[in-house]
């Protein structure tokens, strides 16, 4: 089972999951709505109906290339019938769905991709669809924000080898012991921090004591950038023997101008937005 994450839809708890590229919510707490004790009969209810079992079997055509369509079309033809019953599991089995998945345990339940589930919480109540969708939206939006700053972080950190490279290279001297190799990098990087954040890596774990990792990894997206074009230059400013006191004092004016820039151009995006 795929790493959960759970949203809160009019006060009740929805767990949602991402598996082979495709957003699923679990419909079994949609149906919490309907019937808080006996969810599950909800869930069996909606298959039950013909228009269910035909919505999900378009849905495998036209997304599932290994969907039978031969047992769908035999569901298709008892739905509705007094005596046809369907669980999400014989669905499943019998007709290589992928749409819904259904797992069992203590955390279990059923899950449908994101359009079913949209489906189905509109058959529980439309007014609990708009909510779901209105939440669902907003915690797609935060993974693309924290997608976003992990990818900065990651680029910041590919142009730190660039720029460790042009300290080996120029700044430190032959036959060192490690020890004395580390400080020369870890100089070097506070020049990058006092550049940008105004104080040293030091300074900062001085001045936050009780929070984990490093001054880097609180960073704003818009820092991560200005920081990994800073690496660039500095490398540069390196390679051409500029002494460390001139790299600085460039390097503050290019953060403070830069930061100004990204951050005027944030601003205009909230406004337009």
């Amino acid at each position: 089972m795929a790493k959960q994450k759970e949203i809160i839809v009019k006060d009740t708890s929805i767990r949602t999951m991402s598996q082979n590229g495709s957003d699923y919510i679990c419909i079994t707490d949609i149906a919490r709505q309907k019937n808080p004790l006996e969810p599950n009969a909800v869930v069996a209810n909606w298959m039950r109906n013909r228009n269910t079992i035909e919505y999900l079997g378009l849905w495998e055509m036209l997304n599932n290339p290994n969907f039978n369509p031969i047992e769908f079309e035999g569901f298709r033809n008892q739905a509705g019938l007094n005596a046809f019953t369907l669980s999400p599991g014989r669905w499943i089995e019998a007709t290589n769905a992928t749409g819904l998945i259904s797992a069992s345990g203590r955390y279990g339940g059923t899950y449908a991709q994101r359009d079913i589930a949209f489906k189905f919480a509109s058959w529980v109540s439309v007014e609990f669809e708009l909510y779901l969708v209105k939440e669902f939206q907003r915690l797609k939006e935060e993974e693309q924000k924290a997608l976003g700053w992990s990818a900065k972080r990651e680029l910041a950190k590919i142009n730190y080898h660039i720029h460790t490279d042009a300290i080996k290279e120029h700044l430190v001297p032959e036959e060192i012991s490690a020890y004395h190799r580390s400080l020369i990098y870890a100089n070097e990087a506070d020049v990058l921090n006092v550049a940008l954040f105004g104080m040293t890596a030091k300074e900062w774990r001085d001045a936050h004591p009780d929070d984990k990792g490093n001054i880097r990894d609180y960073a704003t997206i818009n820092q991560l950038i200005c920081l990994s074009n800073m690496e660039n230059l500095n490398a540069v400013f390196i390679n051409e023997g500029m002494p460390q006191q001139e790299r600085l004092h460039k390097l503050n004016q290019i953060a403070i101008q830069q930061m100004t820039v990204l951050e005027n151009a944030k601003q205009r995006n909230v406004l337009k937005s």
